[in-house]
This record gives C-alpha cells, structure tokens and sequence, in this order.
C-alpha cells in the first residue's frame, strides 16, 4: 500500500523543487505574472500585446504560458515598463547571516 508524503513548503516552489537560482526563477515568474494580468485586464490579443512589448506573438505565446528562459528579469522589467507601469528597485540594509532574497510586490 503507498504511502503519500506531504511536505510543508518553503514559499517557494522553485527551492522545493531545487531550481538553481530558485529567488531569481520566483521573481521572474512573479513579472511575468503580472504581464499577464495586465494583457488580460486589456484583453489584448498576443500579436497585440506583441506589438506594445515589441517582440513576436509566439514569443508573447511563451511568455503567457510561463517558459520564462528567454527573458531576462531586465527585459520582464521593459515589458512593464511598455505596459505603463513603473518599476521601483530597492536595496535592503545586509544581513550579515543570510543571504538576500529577491521579491517582487504589486503597488
């Protein structure tokens, strides 16, 4: 008889699943998510939305659907930035135990 095992997770599905780099990949998906909502609330189609973040439909395509290799955090932030929304980048003081994380919050 199997046995299922539940584990608690740590917040972030890209450690618990042991992606390197797992902050930068939940970053990025976290944009990218917030692409998506923008295109939706829009109802922009993807060659639309192609021509406002100025890349191909089939690259929008990739970028709805969450295969995020291509785009670097930077050009996820131009994409916002074509979208109108403002992108704001801060530094935390260091702790001196740990390593930084990096978030991303909707104003």
């Amino acid at each position: 008889m199997p046995t299922d095992r539940v584990q608690r997770s740590s917040g972030n599905v890209f450690a618990d699943i042991n992606v390197p780099n797992p902050n930068q990949y939940l970053a990025k998906a976290e944009l990218a998510a917030r692409i998506h909502q923008i295109v939706q609330r829009r109802r922009l189609t993807q060659a639309e939305a192609g021509k406002v973040l100025g890349i191909t439909q089939p690259k929008v395509s990739a970028l709805l659907s969450g295969r995020l290799d291509g785009f670097s955090s930077d050009r996820l932030f131009r994409f916002l930035n074509a979208l109108g929304c403002d992108v704001q980048i801060v530094v935390s003081k260091p702790h001196p135990r740990s390593h930084g994380l990096v978030k991303v919050m909707a104003g």
